[in-house]
């Protein structure tokens, strides 16, 4: 699309969108949000930067190939479940980690696995709309 209007907006309501969307991720797993709901939200924010610059400034701006990210987003999710192995309890059980100088819990296996899920959202949503908008 061709519109100066939508090149000038873009570019601020895509950093907000994925700023909303790591926070969405991040207070997941106890509130409503998550993994799958702040990737479909990062995703939908390269959704609007494509419709507004292209497919190939989309390409440009991810570091990785979405299928990429994916992948990697699945191995996020997968080893997410192996800490429980060894604290002999039943896979994907949850576990966190305090630091000991701040007493928060912010090393925990549901935020990895939320990480995953997020991380395969973002990769396949991403894949799918550039293959449809270079395949139109």
């Amino acid at each position: 699309m061709n519109s100066l209007i939508l090149r000038t907006v873009v570019p601020l309501l895509v950093s907000i969108m994925l700023v909303f969307s790591i926070f969405v991720l991040l207070r997941g797993h106890s509130l409503p949000g998550g993994g799958f709901i702040g990737g479909l939200i990062a995703a939908s924010s390269l959704a609007l930067y494509m419709i507004a610059s292209g497919s190939q400034a989309v390409r440009k701006a991810l570091v990785l190939h979405p299928m990429s990210i994916g992948g990697l987003g699945l191995l996020f999710a997968v080893f997410s479940g192996v800490p429980s192995y060894f604290s002999d309890v039943p896979y994907l059980t949850g576990l966190w980690y305090e630091p000991e100088f701040f007493h928060i819990s912010l090393i925990a296996t549901p935020v990895l696995f939320d990480l995953g899920v997020y991380l395969v959202v973002v990769g396949s949503i991403t894949a799918i709309a550039l293959a449809l908008e270079e395949w139109h």
